[in-house]
């Protein structure tokens, strides 16, 4: 089978560019640039190049339409945010031979949107954070019910706006003071954003793939790393054993969106009582995608099942214990952790610096994996580690 890639930048894009090669189809690589991460790799069969999604991404479906024309492609599997809307919303532009692994256009704003996940998750019964939601600038929220640190979460990770994409993070207030400040100085594409209280826990992420309605597959891992150390994209990650109620909650979700292809429902869980919180939907593919490909749960294959409608047996079991580690992200967070420079409530200590480098020391270790450096297949890392060290 053909299969084209966008994003071939990411970790997730390489991941798929791997695990699809190495099963025989035909992966082409395609992103704004060359060269990029999956683009490198010896599964990729050939390169392609679309449109900034910055300044020019109204051309993005064109481009791909026309990329699988030319390459008779027939399956086009998006990495990222951006371009699984992009696409999805103009589908209708591929050839008649030519599909792809996603749910509908708004079955992906509802899960993109973080304000409709939690009235979601409310209207569901899954437990969800202490919220206010605020509309606009013009709005002066009451957060004293949440407590302090507040959250601030837009609404939206990624906007579009009248001049491209823009991005949006999370942020922390301290105070009252500090809470009027920030809102006061986010700028207009922020709104609406979320007012939360801030859970202090484990991150319980369940990983999906829908078919007809159904899950046919899931899996679940834990954070033992994350960039920043605060909390943020896995760095090292080790999979564990599907927890039962959280599974219920994310297939109750997904189901009621009528999913259809891969999504990740991330929660955590309270250290006060040990419950779980929803905290949001990432209806797209994941950083840490190459550790469930480890452990035995292939949702690149799976894709390709969902986008020729072919029939999947349930993928119900999986290796647990198994952990993949990013190394230059890893490296970033000891770089962080050595000079402090993240948000943590504990005191920076010599004796915490010297625990994170023997940590980051542990080069090896039984069923330990790499998502970018693999055995046979160098290219990738050299890439990425030639960027980090000659800026080139």
């Amino acid at each position: 089978m053909k299969v084209l890639v966008t994003d071939g930048d990411t970790r997730p894009a390489l991941a798929v560019t791997r695990a699809l090669g190495r099963l025989g189809h035909e992966v082409v690589v395609a992103a704004e640039s060359h060269p990029t991460l999956a683009s490198v790799s010896r599964y990729c069969a050939a390169q392609e190049i679309y449109p900034s999604l910055k300044t020019r991404s109204e051309e993005f479906a064109v481009s791909i339409a026309q990329i699988a024309r030319r390459r008779a492609i027939d399956v086009v599997i998006p990495a990222t945010e951006i371009t699984t809307l992009l696409l999805a919303e103009r589908r209708d532009l591929l050839p008649a031979n030519c599909t792809t692994p996603l749910p509908s256009t708004d079955a992906i704003l509802a899960a993109n949107d973080k304000a409709h996940v939690i009235a979601l998750g409310r209207e569901l019964g899954v437990p969800v954070p202490a919220t206010v939601l605020v509309e606009s600038k013009r709005v002066v929220p009451d957060a004293s019910m949440l407590g302090y640190p507040v959250v601030v979460k837009p609404s939206r990770s990624r906007v579009r706006t009248s001049t491209g994409w823009a991005s949006t993070g999370v942020q922390y207030a301290r105070d009252g003071m500090e809470l009027a400040r920030m809102l006061d100085s986010l700028p207009d594409h922020a709104y609406p954003l979320l007012l939360q209280e801030r859970i202090i826990g484990a991150g319980v992420g369940v990983f999906l793939c829908f078919q007809h309605g159904k899950a046919v597959a899931m899996f679940s891992h834990r954070r033992l790393r994350e960039k920043p150390p605060s909390g943020g994209v896995s760095v090292l990650c080790e999979s564990v054993d599907l927890d039962s109620l959280a599974a219920a909650h994310a297939v109750r979700l997904l189901a009621r969106l009528a999913w259809r292809g891969v999504a990740m429902v991330e929660f955590k869980r309270d250290e006060r009582d040990a419950s779980l919180r929803l905290m949001e939907i990432n209806g797209r593919l994941w950083g840490s995608l190459q550790l469930s490909i480890n452990a035995g749960v292939n949702f690149p294959a799976l894709l390709l099942a969902v986008a020729k409608d072919e029939p999947i047996a349930p993928v119900t079991q999986y290796r647990v214990g198994v952990r993949t580690r990013w190394l230059a992200g890893d490296a970033d967070v000891l770089l962080m952790t050595m000079l402090r420079r993240h948000e943590s409530t504990q005191p920076a200590t010599v004796q915490g610096r010297w625990k994170a480098m023997r940590e980051f020391m542990h080069f090896t270790g039984q069923d330990l994996h790499y998502e970018v450096e693999a055995r046979g297949d160098w290219a990738p890392a050299r890439l990425e580690w030639r960027r980090r060290l000659l800026g080139a």
